[in-house]
């Protein structure tokens, strides 16, 4: 038992450089492409050209403190922490009713003093460790209907109905795909993984042809046509073509993007990709995708390699997170879809977004220390 307990103790130098080395470069990059997109916002806004970065800045610091303390942590400990987290974040969920701030007509903040909380993406997190836990619990159950699809299914539900409420379609697909990827991991059967998918798929079609005169289907409407309505709904999407365009093969060079200069709304959030290609050209954008592939790849080397079901499902939950907003942002940037709020990994202004990913970056190395023991023993 000593022996066993001793199993997934960490070992001090252990740790997945090139994982920390991308996240590192990806989070540094990420602040000084908010400074550059956000120069003329920011003075717009606050008087001050600085203002967006000292954010930024502080987040980005926060954020490392909180992928060494995720680091440090044996991955095993967010197994029992399951049962503080996932309530801890229904009951933020549901405090966004009456007490969540209002803005662009989306409910999805908890002010709390000086701090701001977007529990949308604690639910991320939440889901990734409760399934995670769920399934590593009793693996033989994933053929299960009613003892795995099931109750996830349901859990998957009601975080996302939440979640809709605010309303945020994209974290609440997030949400939803995270899940359907561990289960897909996991080795659930085919025909459950296709139904899934199916009633999935329904589900997002019938929420936007439901109003046909609400947001979502305006945005459907925009992208199959954005020039059409280059001065309404689709101004965002055009601004960005405009912007992904004028940076050519090798870009304007960095701080002279002219979209930024308040044609593109708020371009140090969901498109700062736009400005990114503006200012360094295709080959920054280039540069900055093989950085993302490389980093999901090594994910997915820990993932595999992890010491148990429960490090390998926490592994892939945090994988998939990643690259599916990464090929979302870049797909709504590009006008390949509709546009659905989702930032772009380590690089997109905030701290809510950037916490949880660096955070979950630190349990991504703990997994990858806890397999160098058992290899080492």
């Amino acid at each position: 038992m000593r022996s066993k307990g001793k199993l997934f103790k960490l070992i001090k130098g252990d740790v997945d450089f090139t994982v920390l080395f991308l996240t590192t470069a990806l989070v540094i990059f990420g602040v000084v492409m908010v400074f550059s997109a956000s120069y003329y916002s920011s003075i717009n806004v606050s008087g001050s050209p600085y203002s967006v970065l000292r954010n930024q800045l502080i987040y980005a610091v926060l954020g490392f403190i909180i992928m060494f303390i995720t680091s440090k942590m044996d991955y095993h400990t967010w197994r029992p922490l399951t049962m503080i987290i996932v309530p801890a974040t229904i009951v933020l969920l549901i405090a966004l009713i009456p007490l969540g701030t209002t803005v662009n007509g989306a409910t999805r903040w908890l002010r709390l003093g000086p701090l701001s909380i977007m529990p949308g993406e604690i639910a991320k997190f939440a889901a990734i460790v409760f399934t995670a836990s769920f399934i590593s619990a009793r693996p033989a159950n994933i053929g299960s209907f009613s003892k795995c699809v099931l109750p996830l299914g349901v859990f998957t539900l009601i975080l996302c109905a939440f979640i809709m409420w605010q309303p945020n379609m994209s974290i609440a697909i997030t949400i939803a795909v995270i899940v359907f990827g561990m289960m897909f991991v996991a080795g659930l059967p085919w025909i459950y993984l296709g139904g899934l998918g199916i009633a999935g798929g329904m589900g997002i079609i019938g929420l936007i042809i439901a109003d046909p005169h609400g947001y979502r289907f305006k945005r459907v409407t925009s992208f199959l046509d954005p020039f059409a309505n280059a001065m309404g709904d689709a101004f965002q999407v055009v601004q960005s073509l405009l912007a992904m365009g004028s940076g050519g093969l090798t870009g304007m060079g960095l701080g002279k993007s002219i979209q930024k200069t308040l044609y593109l709304p708020e371009p140090h959030n969901d498109f700062i990709l736009a400005i990114i290609g503006e200012e360094l050209g295709f080959i920054g954008i280039f540069i900055l995708m093989v950085a993302y592939m490389i980093l999901i790849w090594r994910g997915i080397r820990i993932c595999l390699a992890a010491a148990d079901l429960f490090g390998m499902l926490l592994s892939a939950g945090i994988v998939i997170m990643i690259g599916f907003q990464v090929i979302i942002n870049v797909a709504v940037v590009t006008s390949s879809m509709p546009p659905t709020g989702i930032t772009l990994p380590f690089i997109s202004y905030g701290g809510n977004a950037l916490w949880i990913f660096m955070g979950s970056i630190g349990i991504l190395l703990n997994v990858s220390r806890s397999r160098t023991r058992v290899r080492t023993r």
